[in-house]
């Protein structure tokens, strides 16, 4: 039986730490993104929604206008699907032409086990399961169009009433030099599209690429990048190709490159309230807000005399007698080891930091002199059950790190450091979607 709260009645948490998703900041993010790309969105929700909650973080973005979901891997994307499934959000129509809705939103993987014909063929095939669910595919080499050819004609024979194409994107790498067929193989895997389409095996509704530097407006790899698309463009029309849903900009492209929003903007890293270059943008002057906020009770309050060492390996000696702070968060949890000595923790409205390195369970952060410089005591500035905040939106205050703090001490992106958040931390979601989703075993959904 849970232990409760003798005040409430509610059950208290076997877990130290939390994380605080406000879904009215992720939708207050979409809001002002999509504003900006003039053009229908796709939310971006691979990696558990960067760390925020892949179900709770899509059916928010639905509500809140988008009419695709992108997510990387396959096991995700069937994952998202089962999910919307339970949440009443219908499968799209299997009408290759039909435009999506927020009601009916289309679902797009790009990372796709490799699988020969045979092994994608065959009964319980993750190709197959994917065709059956309704998921758009990337494609980027001929290998893959065929094991995706071979998935849609083996579900065709088994259900040739429920059949339809596969619906197919074609990546082309413009510069980024990572997925995405190159230009001098471009023309073979239109050509043996084009064929499986005419064979009604999969209908290519999607031509999409990369940007690599986006986040440097300056830098000119942008227009290089577009310029290399639109050739690639001219190269699959004219093998007879028609892809209707063009797509090259994510958050810092529809921000700061318009010729690159085209039909579909894909919305990432800001729909999470954080920019995709501090440097460029603070998320603040983008008008957005971090919807994340990490924290947790402080464990225990103790005082060390001056000279003694912290954490393992003796990186840090208190310079005087100091008052520490023990956060349960360490690197299972996601915390980078490279915050060591350094990584950023509001507590009471004082700014404290890590101190020694971060262990796997958790961190020990100073508080302060416990003594004057006189040598009378000082009393502890915090105590056991004070809550400690690693990130979050500061929201006008000068005390509360964000996850750009954080990225910086790290020589990290703030990307990095909402992503790496695990599994042992759950997430507990605010705002007026929270009432509307269903948490998981692990994570709380307030009332």
């Amino acid at each position: 039986m849970a232990t409760v709260n003798a005040s409430t009645g509610t059950p208290l948490p076997a877990t130290t730490s939390r994380a605080v998703v406000d879904l009215d900041a992720i939708a207050h993010n979409a809001h002002v993104l999509a504003a900006v790309g003039g053009v229908p969105w796709m939310a971006i929700v691979k990696a558990d929604a960067y760390g925020h909650g892949i179900g709770q973080v899509s059916t928010t973005c639905l509500r809140a206008g988008a009419t695709w979901l992108g997510v990387a891997q396959l096991a995700e994307a069937l994952r998202l699907r089962a999910r919307l499934d339970d949440a009443g959000i219908a499968r799209p129509s299997r009408n290759p032409d039909a435009v999506p809705t927020s009601t009916r939103p289309r679902l797009l993987c790009w990372l796709l086990p490799v699988l020969t014909p045979e092994q994608a063929a065959a009964p319980g095939s993750p190709l197959r399961a994917a065709l059956a669910a309704g998921i758009d595919l990337s494609v980027s080499t001929r290998a893959q169009l065929y094991a995706i050819v071979a998935a849609a004609r083996a579900e065709a024979a088994g259900s040739p009433d429920a059949a339809a194409p596969a619906r197919i994107h074609l990546k082309v790498d413009t510069g980024m030099s990572r997925g995405g067929a190159t230009s001098a193989d471009l023309p073979a895997l239109a050509a043996a599209a084009k064929t499986a389409e005419q064979d009604g095996a999969i209908a290519v509704v999607g031509l999409w690429s990369h940007l690599s530097r986006a986040d440097e407006p300056a830098s000119g790899s942008t227009e290089k990048h577009l310029s290399r698309f639109l050739a690639a463009e001219r190269v699959v029309t004219a093998s007879g190709l028609n892809p209707r849903v063009r797509h090259l900009a994510a958050t810092a492209g529809l921000l700061w490159h318009p010729d690159t929003r085209l039909d579909l903007v894909r919305i990432g890293i800001g729909l999470y309230g954080l920019s995709p270059d501090p440097a460029v943008a603070t998320s603040t002057a983008l008008d957005l807000r971090p919807a994340m906020r990490l924290e947790a009770p402080l464990a225990q309050v103790k005082c060390i005399p001056a000279g003694q060492a912290v954490s393992y390996g003796g990186t840090w000696r208190a310079p005087t007698d100091r008052w520490l702070g023990l956060v349960p968060l360490g690197y299972a949890d996601g915390i980078p080891r490279a915050a060591s000595n350094g990584g950023p923790v509001a507590v009471n409205g004082l700014r404290a930091a890590i101190v020694g390195r971060v262990c796997m369970d958790q961190v020990v952060i100073d508080l302060g002199p416990a003594t004057t410089p006189e040598g009378a005591p000082l009393d502890p500035p915090a105590a056991p059950g004070d809550t400690a905040v690693l990130w979050g939106d500061p929201a006008g205050d000068s005390v509360t790190p964000t996850a750009d703090d954080w990225a910086q001490v790290c020589s990290t992106i703030n990307y990095e450091i909402v992503t790496r958040l695990g599994e042992r931390v759950p997430r507990v979601f605010t705002g007026r979607d929270a009432a509307r989703v269903s948490a998981s075993p692990d994570q709380e959904t307030p009332a």
